[in-house]
């Protein structure tokens, strides 16, 4: 199989990389935390004009036409300067969903809009009992007037506030935990009804618990046929996630690696221990494993066999939350004390990688699915 990367997709990869070295440096970044909004509406523009923003939409829609590996080489970068921005819920997310449940007027009307960044979208679908379980949907949705009326209410929704609009999964039938009976609806995000808390999660990314109280919403997709894009929208999140810890697992080697060289005991570098090297060693095989991992999500995306995607994608998360977990612990513990304080990256990354182990399902999560797959 040939992993060699296209003309298009080194330049995309140079020209983000410059972007982030210029405007997201660990002390710029640690500004857009302490910003009303927790990230740069300045860059989100630029995100645009690059066609970023429209890198996984069809050209039709004024996108860029790319697909899940052009994503992971985005989310690769982005993860190695901790971006804060909500690509991950507008453009991987709201995008997929409108894509895949939205009419050709839906998309028509906002998939254009996400790629001028015009648009921000959030994927309002977990709910506080629900944790991972995707057909754990309280959130009914009733017809009123030629249309629906939404009552219930949504949490951790990630950026969904400051989300221009929300799609918002919902029964129109069946009971809480069957896979048929569920619906996609949009949501303008100001409408009255919808309440929104927004805040900071572990590694300062937004977030917020939304309160819908017969909000008027539109239908996206089929009735009660919601769920295989949910299942898709998810895996999507999963493979650009997946790709985002790598870009994370390459900047704390690297941070790591440049300390044991320089930090000095007893007159001489403390990477002259033999086992501080193999640790680092350790270090790296775990960042190829789960590089290879996100690699197969990424592939997985487009798999046409449900049954197939799903466990690809399982197997991902997976072994990309182990090599997550085993890189950041590392990474923190061979650089001491220093590790784990405010001032120093280091910490920052660990802290996004175990905010990204429980988004779409955690490890233990994701091998109790493959195990029921395999019994």
């Amino acid at each position: 199989m040939d992993f060699d990367l296209t003309d298009d997709q080194r330049l995309l990869t140079e020209s983000v990389t410059r972007l982030l070295a210029d405007e997201y440096a660990f002390d710029q970044r640690k500004q857009l935390l302490k910003a009303p909004e927790g990230w740069s509406p300045k860059l989100w523009a630029q995100y645009a004009e690059l066609g970023l923003l429209g890198l996984p939409i069809a050209e039709e829609h004024g996108g860029f036409g790319g697909g899940a590996v052009d994503v992971m080489l985005l989310m690769q970068a982005f993860g190695r300067h901790l971006v804060l921005e909500p690509y991950l819920a507008t453009v991987v997310l709201g995008a997929t969903a409108i894509r895949l449940a939205g009419d050709a007027a839906q998309q028509g009307e906002i998939l254009p809009a996400i790629a001028g960044g015009e648009t921000k979208l959030a994927f309002a679908h977990y709910e506080r009992q629900s944790r991972y379980d995707i057909t754990d949907v309280l959130t009914a949705a009733t017809r009123s007037n030629g249309g629906y009326v939404l009552e219930g209410a949504k949490s951790v929704v990630l950026h969904g506030d400051c989300a221009d609009r929300l799609i918002v999964s919902a029964r129109t039938g069946g009971s809480r935990d069957e896979r048929e009976g569920i619906s996609l609806f949009l949501v303008d995000a100001a409408a009255e009804g919808v309440t929104r808390r927004g805040y900071a999660l572990r590694d300062g990314t937004r977030a917020a618990e939304i309160a819908l109280s017969g909000v008027p919403a539109m239908l996206l997709g089929e009735v009660d046929q919601a769920l295989p894009v949910i299942e898709q929208v998810v895996e999507a999140g999963i493979a650009a996630t997946s790709a985002e810890v790598i870009g994370a697992m390459e900047a704390m080697q690297a941070m790591t690696l440049d300390y044991l060289k320089t930090r000095q005991q007893f007159g001489k570098p403390i990477g002259e221990n033999q086992a501080l090297q193999h640790r680092a060693a350790e270090m790296l095989v775990a960042m190829e494993q789960g590089r290879s991992m996100a690699m197969l999500a990424a592939m997985s995306v487009a798999e046409a066999d449900p049954a197939e995607r799903a466990r690809s994608i399982s197997m991902a998360k997976v072994g990309v939350g182990q090599a997550g977990r085993f890189v950041s612990q590392n990474a923190v513990q061979l650089h001491g004390g220093i590790g784990m304080t405010d001032e120093y990256a280091v910490g920052h990354y660990f802290r996004r990688v175990m905010v990204i182990e429980h988004m779409f399902g955690d490890t233990a999560w994701h091998l109790d699915r493959l195990a029921d797959q395999v019994a």
